[in-house]
C-alpha cells in the first residue's frame, strides 16, 4: 500500500492508492498444487511430470495473483475498487470498519444489491453509503489495510 500525496494543481494524480496481495499462505498452496501437479504425472515419466509441475504451477499462480491483487485508488474525483469507477460526489460519508465489524458486514448485516470488494484475508475494510438515487446500489464495501487512510482521502476530494 502507498498512499500518495496530490501535488498542488494536479487533480488527475491519486490521492490513495493501495494494491491488496494475497497473503503468502495461498503462495505456498501455489506451490503445493503445481506439486501435486508433478506428481499426478510422475508414473508417466520426467517430462510429463515436469510439464504438469508447470502447468499446474502456472494456473494456480495466475488465480492467485489475478484474484490477489485488487487495486483500489482515489484519483480524479472517483474512488475506484477493483473495476469499478465510483465518483466520490454519487458517495456518502465513509464508516471506517474494524475487524469485528468488517466480519459483521460481510455476512449478516450484507445486503446482496452492494458493491463489494470483499477480500476475506483483509481484516478491515470501508463502508461508504451511494447517495445518487439513481443507482439501486445501497452501500460500497472496500476491504482495505488502511481504512483511515482511504476514508481521509475520500473526504479530501469531498472538501476539494
Amino acid at each position: 500500500m502507498q498512499p500518495s500525496a496530490t501535488p498542488a494543481g494536479s487533480p488527475a494524480a491519486p490521492r490513495y492508492d493501495e494494491r491488496l496481495t494475497a497473503p503468502r499462505s495461498w503462495w505456498l498452496i501455489t506451490v503445493m498444487v503445481a506439486l501435486s501437479g508433478g506428481l499426478v504425472l510422475l508414473p508417466l515419466g520426467p517430462v510429463p511430470m515436469l510439464g504438469g509441475l508447470i502447468a499446474a504451477g502456472a494456473l494456480a499462480a495466475a488465480a492467485v495473483s489475478s484474484y490477489g491483487s485488487a487495486r483500489i485508488r482515489v484519483v480524479a474525483g472517483s474512488l475506484v475498487a477493483g473495476d469499478a469507477r465510483i465518483p466520490v460526489s454519487a458517495l456518502g460519508e465513509a464508516e471506517v470498519l474494524d475487524a469485528e465489524e468488517a466480519r459483521a458486514w460481510r455476512s449478516y448485516k450484507a445486503d446482496p444489491r452492494a458493491f463489494m470488494l470483499l477480500r476475506s484475508y483483509v481484516p478491515t475494510a470501508v463502508r461508504v453509503p451511494v447517495t445518487d438515487p439513481q443507482d439501486p446500489t445501497p452501500y460500497v464495501y472496500v476491504s482495505t489495510r488502511d481504512p483511515r487512510g482511504l476514508v481521509a482521502a475520500l473526504d479530501a476530494v469531498r472538501a476539494a
